[in-house]
């Protein structure tokens, strides 16, 4: 069953019936692959690009923070600025910009520059997930929505497996630009693709600034983003010392450390692709599962890192709870209201304040003399917090759900007895 026309969700998405669905989601999903490449690769690619630009790699990783940052800002401000746009033409300026400052990212002649291109590259991250994830779901039937939005995050996560040690491999060989050059080719792309493929959608009559910003007085909306914000963080609290953990604790062999971060990888395309096809039967009960199941690995984490065997399983099931923005994006769109952009691009600034918050977190733990293995419960007090949270929010649910069933029950009982009055 479709959501009914006047559904706040609906309002202003492409229809279904004109172009081609599934055509339409593979070019999303191509342009979160374009995004996630750099964005997980850039990590690795720090000594490289370093080295080029004659600048420090503590220096250099400030790269990474700019980046991030650019998604926090852009996230909000782009949803609210693009909400006159329709969806078709916002996809199609973000992915251009996106790939035009990764280009510029590829001919930086200095630092500066190359920072100043890694702040540009963020801005449009966020609000481009946001209104991909809005018109995949418009495509498909209500209770498929999850499933719909899985297949674009799909792009992110195969980026981890596919063009993270593709962007490394190119480092070593050819050129750290050449990585940044092949993102923005793919951006091109992907704006190419979306011109094509996707059909304009129907006029927006109650999309604007203001009513976007209506999701910023909404208490499902802020307690949502929260759960991401802060129990996603422990995922990155771990996932930024794997190979710090690697070479002082377990003492591996090289050869570990990229396939440690392909388990990691792999996980996380599991856990998406299982998590999109489960997760409309309840949200909210598919977002505790994941997070408490985050939680314990977190927990267990510690204690299996003095060994590939158990260090592994441990890592791909971390990787598995990645899917946690799955059931939180599809639980916005259902009470966002109409402020639908800014809601689902704020959810994708919310976890890149949890990839801040996390290794930030875990830093200050190492820095007190704690070792490596404290990631594991920095990060396990993370999903802890997100889990009240989320329990939080779950309760705020019942309480609006019993609320509205009353209304509904004495509006009910009013207009029976209306008749036996007269």
């Amino acid at each position: 069953m479709h959501e009914p026309a006047d559904h706040p969700f609906d309002a202003g998405v492409l229809p279904e019936q004109s172009g081609n669905p599934g055509r339409v989601i593979a070019s999303l999903a191509l342009g979160g692959f374009a995004i996630g490449t750099v964005e997980f690769a850039a990590m690795s690619l720090v000594p490289y690009f370093s080295a080029d630009l004659k600048i420090g790699p503590a220096a250099a990783a400030h790269a990474i923070s700019a980046y991030a940052l650019g998604v926090v800002i852009g996230a909000p401000v782009l949803a609210i600025f693009g909400a006159r746009f329709s969806r078709k033409t916002l996809l199609i300026a973000l992915m251009v910009f996106y790939g035009a400052a990764n280009l510029f990212a590829s001919l930086a002649i200095s630092y500066p520059v190359f920072l100043l291109s890694r702040f540009m590259a963020g801005l449009p991250h966020g609000a481009y997930f946001g209104v991909a994830a809005l018109v995949a779901a418009s495509l498909v039937p209500q209770n498929k929505r999850s499933w719909a939005i899985s297949m674009v995050m799909l792009g992110l996560t195969a980026a981890t497996l596919l063009g993270v040690p593709l962007s490394s491999f190119t480092a070593q060989y050819l050129s750290w630009r050449y990585a940044f050059g092949f993102a923005a080719l793919l951006a091109f792309l992907t704006g190419f693709l979306v011109l094509k493929f996707a059909s304009h959608n129907r006029k927006e009559t109650s999309s604007s600034p203001l009513t976007e910003l209506s999701a910023l007085k909404n208490r499902q909306v802020l307690l949502t983003l929260s759960v991401g914000a802060i129990g996603f963080g422990g995922l990155f609290a771990v996932y930024t010392y794997v190979a710090s953990t690697l070479q002082e604790i377990t003492q591996a062999p090289h050869w570990a450390e990229p396939l440690m971060f392909i388990i990691f990888g792999a996980g996380m395309v599991t856990g998406t692709w299982i998590t999109g096809r489960v997760a409309d039967r309840n949200l909210l009960a598919t977002a505790a599962a994941l997070l408490i199941l985050a939680l314990i690995m977190l927990v267990l984490y510690p204690f299996t890192v003095h060994t590939l065997w158990l260090m592994a399983p441990c890592l791909f099931l971390i990787g598995f709870s990645g899917a946690l923005g799955l059931p939180l994006q599809t639980h916005l769109m259902d009470v966002a209201g109409r402020a639908q952009t800014l809601a689902a691009a704020s959810h994708h600034a919310a976890f890149n304040l949890a990839n801040a918050l996390g290794p930030w977190l875990a830093s200050v733990a190492i820095g007190m003399g704690w070792s490596y293995t404290a990631s594991g419960f920095v990060g396990a007090g993370l999903a802890f917090a997100g889990l009240v949270i989320l329990l939080l929010l779950i309760k705020d649910c019942n309480s609006q759900r019993n609320a509205s069933v009353n209304a509904t029950g004495v509006h009910t009982q009013l207009l029976s007895e209306a008749p036996n009055q007269r």
